[in-house]
């Protein structure tokens, strides 16, 4: 049976489950609390309109738009920049692709076409012979999906001579390239170099203040003037006219100008847990792949399936998720110290060393 007190007051859940479970700061709170609002949708919340422009300023955009999760912005951006009947090249582990619903159908009349990709990190020479032929009776390609950082291919990061080598010829055949970029301050601090130039030949950009930064709600997605007029008429056909959003923005805000700056802290403490991990019997993983803040790991070796591990990991106060019946996937933020790392690896010894002794 599982320790009683794992989820006491003295020893609550240690949750690498993802970095959308963070709580907000006491900064955010007061900010939150006192927030100047107005109407956002007749574009009269101040709080939000500061967001916006300061995002837009960040990413060396002309524009953004404040929007409730990031699969919205996603998709704000797939049907502004697509037509009906067309496809979306993205990386076969993509979120466009496993994680929204088929709102590419749904909403924009589009079809996803995955591409395999070494470590998620999806090359021009990968896409090019994916494009459509240019017959008439055979869906156009009308626009290539990039993610960075990568979440399913464990949190890889792109480098910018791959991007940008991406956005040249996309451009030169007049296709639109859009970035799935949810944890894109941490691929910016894995680089070493800020956002604005890792994402300048991108159309658009899609970003979380809810994952690594540590806001409760929302992300944005920046782009030209003319392209974020247009995605707030979708962005409101969605239901994402918000109102006095600026209780949320303020949040925002404070995640945007200093989250970015702990980020590393998250990728130390993955660093430490993936080295950790390797030493256990039963356990594999390729350390070149532990890049940013997430860790996948292989327990086929264990002897035990991933969700059985998963179930006992719980009993014994920590919480993650299983990737498949082979792996499971730790991600670590702004909740999760050192020592809560700790307890998660004496966990994972325990419960693989009892199933070794059995």
């Amino acid at each position: 049976m599982g320790d009683s007190s794992a989820n006491s007051p003295s020893k609550p859940f240690i949750d690498l489950r993802s970095d959308t479970v963070t709580h907000p700061t006491d900064e955010m709170r007061r900010a939150m609390a006192s927030a100047e609002v107005g109407d956002d949708v007749y574009s009269e919340d101040p709080t939000v309109n500061k967001l916006e422009a300061r995002a837009a300023e960040i990413f060396g955009r002309e524009a953004a738009i404040f929007v409730p999760t990031g699969t919205m912005g996603n998709q704000i951006a797939v049907k502004l920049h697509t037509r009906p009947g067309q496809e979306i090249l993205c990386e076969e582990r993509g979120h466009i692709f496993n994680y929204e619903m088929a709102m590419a159908s749904w909403f924009s009349g589009c079809i996803v076409r995955p591409i395999a990709a070494p470590q998620g990190i999806l090359r021009w020479d990968l896409i090019a012979p994916k494009l459509s032929p240019g017959i008439y009776y055979i869906a156009q390609t009308g626009l290539v999906a990039l993610e960075n950082t990568h979440n399913m291919a464990g949190g890889s990061v792109m480098p910018v001579s791959v991007m940008e080598e991406v956005c040249e010829h996309a451009h030169e055949k007049g296709i639109p390239v859009h970035l799935d970029g949810a944890r894109i301050f941490n691929a910016s601090v894995a680089l070493g170099k800020p956002v604005a130039e890792i994402t300048q030949k991108f159309d658009s950009v899609m970003f979380c203040l809810s994952k690594g930064l540590g806001a409760p709600v929302g992300s944005m997605l920046v782009g030209s003037r003319k392209f974020i007029a247009e995605a707030r008429a979708v962005r409101k056909a969605l239901g994402g006219g918000m109102r006095q959003a600026g209780v949320l923005a303020a949040a925002g805000l404070i995640a945007l100008e200093k989250s970015p700056l702990r980020l590393h802290e998250d990728h130390a403490n993955a660093r430490y847990l993936a080295e950790s991990l390797a030493q256990i019997p039963g356990i594999k993983l390729d350390m070149a792949t532990v890049q940013t803040n997430i860790v996948i790991f292989d327990v086929s070796g264990t002897g035990m399936p991933a969700a059985d591990i998963v179930t006992r990991l719980k009993e014994r106060g920590v919480l993650c998720g299983a990737v498949n019946p082979q792996t499971i996937r730790f991600v670590t933020h702004c909740d999760v110290n050192r020592d809560g790392c700790g307890r998660a690896l004496q966990a994972m010894e325990a419960i693989c060393a009892a199933k070794a002794g059995a």
